[in-house]
């Protein structure tokens, strides 16, 4: 058997200009008339169908081999087939929770915290907070939302709000007090204080 050729592979720098492409070329397709551009869309949605299923025969089979999924899951071009065609292993809770992990150490750098809250009703609840104000807060915001969208497309929206104040505390002092004392003092200060106090005459 003869030695295989050397297949030229693509790194994620060189995939993202031809996926670009591609969608450029798939835009032109859909706007020209006639039967040719027709066909050519049908060959496009008959060979994704085709090697959307060779994709899920793939998956089937990391499935049985230790770490082979994740390292499928992990690849970036792989993540975004997968999604694609609505194959990916993952549920939609922990994609979100990945996409947000992801997220964290870049907005660290730029002096925000990020936490993923949770998943209700095809709507995705993420906290975020910056130390700094100004019109960096829209920014950030709208990059949390195109990242969480990227891992998990079936969303219908993501919710980016600052995170709940937290809850006030209670003076240690009012901890030593019971309330049933606390109503018996005032009731002595108003009969010490006689009926000029509570509106009589004297």
């Amino acid at each position: 058997m003869g030695e295989q050729a050397d297949v030229q592979r693509l790194d994620d720098a060189a995939v993202e200009p031809r996926l670009a492409r591609l969608d450029a070329v798939l835009g032109q397709l859909e706007q020209t008339p006639g039967r040719t551009a027709e066909l050519a869309l049908e060959a496009v949605e008959v060979l994704t169908e085709v090697y959307g299923e060779a994709l899920a025969r793939v998956t089937d089979l990391a499935a049985d081999s230790g770490g082979a999924l994740d390292r499928l899951t992990d690849d970036e071009l792989l993540r975004h087939l997968l999604l694609l065609h609505r194959i990916h292993p993952d549920p939609l809770d922990r994609r979100v929770a990945r996409a947000v992990d992801d997220l964290r150490p870049q907005l660290r750098k730029q002096g925000a915290e990020i936490a993923f809250v949770g998943v209700r009703d095809e709507v995705a609840r993420i906290s975020l907070s910056a130390s700094s104000c100004g019109g960096g807060g829209a920014a950030l915001r709208d990059l949390v939302r195109e990242q969480v969208l990227t891992f998990a497309p079936e969303l219908s929206a993501v919710d980016v709000a600052a995170p709940a104040p937290a809850p006030a505390l209670i003076p240690v002092a009012a901890l030593w007090q019971r309330p049933d004392r606390t109503a018996a003092a005032t009731s002595e200060a108003e009969q010490a204080a006689g009926p000029l106090a509570l509106g009589g005459t004297a």
